[in-house]
């Protein structure tokens, strides 16, 4: 899978192998110049439930995942007025406590970019093709998010 670089704007979206970049995806959405920025990142927790998570290791059907997150980021355009979207994704092992998705949205306005983050994220998590499973400290693993839709 190829780097993120360069952002396209009004909206970038990207599966990668490698570690997302925070200050790459900041840039994007800061050079909009709108009055709000809203990131969020979804990290690999240490423990899930009463189990120690060693890792977790994603799959995509990319060129899907790609179609879905471009819809969703213009759906989200669309119901909130927003300068600029990022939704980016890793794929293979993501270990503790690094990134496995950054959603970042620049609007005018505070309210907009936290809200259309919030859709954005809810809806990646139900209807982007990728696939999560959990590898544990005791060397049992388990698939999650049965949840897609689409």
């Amino acid at each position: 899978m190829s780097p993120i670089l360069p952002f396209t704007p009004p909206i970038h979206v990207g599966i990668q192998d490698s570690p997302l970049s925070l200050d790459d995806l900041w840039h994007f959405l800061s050079e909009a110049q709108g009055g709000g920025i809203a990131i969020f990142g979804g990290t690999t927790r240490r423990v899930t439930g009463d189990r120690i998570t060693q890792e977790l290791s994603y799959e995509a059907h990319e060129s899907m995942a790609l179609s879905e997150m471009r819809r969703l980021a213009g759906e989200a355009g669309e119901r909130w007025d927003t300068l600029r979207i990022g939704i980016l994704h890793r794929t293979g092992v993501v270990p503790v406590s690094q990134a496995s998705v950054l959603i970042g949205v620049a609007t005018r306005h505070r309210g907009p970019a936290f809200e259309a983050a919030r859709f954005l994220i809810d809806e990646l998590k139900v209807s982007v093709p990728i696939w999560k499973k959990e590898h544990y400290e005791d060397g049992s693993t388990e698939w999650q998010g049965d949840t897609w839709v689409r």
